[in-house]
């Protein structure tokens, strides 16, 4: 069973803020389901977007409650490539939720899967 996405973002702005980074839901997706993309700025005008990880193909199991997140458009990138890309998904999925994390550091307070 996988926590609500909403106690989900409310986890995460947290972790986010709490670290000394500025996090701010963009867009509030739906409260039980809505897939979570992360947007990280490093202020410098690159960015990087996260969305969800696809289940894992390889048979391996995955623990229970954990989401895992991809990079769709990697650190580094200009910020306009991670608009863009959100522009696309909003299009295709309207429940989903957006934070924008602002970090120096680019930390993206997310668990990763693995390549």
């Amino acid at each position: 069973m996988r926590l609500k996405s909403g106690i989900f973002v409310s986890a995460l702005l947290r972790r986010a803020n709490g670290a000394g980074a500025f996090a701010a839901v963009r867009r509030r997706g739906a409260e039980e389901a809505g897939a979570v993309f992360v947007i990280v700025a490093t202020q410098d005008g690159r960015a990087a977007l996260y969305g969800p990880a696809l289940p894992s193909l390889d048979g391996a199991p995955e623990e229970e409650g954990v989401r895992l997140f991809t990079p769709l458009v990697p650190p580094g990138s200009p910020e306009s490539e991670a608009e863009a890309r959100m522009v696309r998904e909003a299009r295709y999925d309207s429940d989903l939720w957006l934070v924008e994390i602002e970090d120096r550091a680019g930390r993206c307070f997310l668990d990763l899967a693995r390549d």
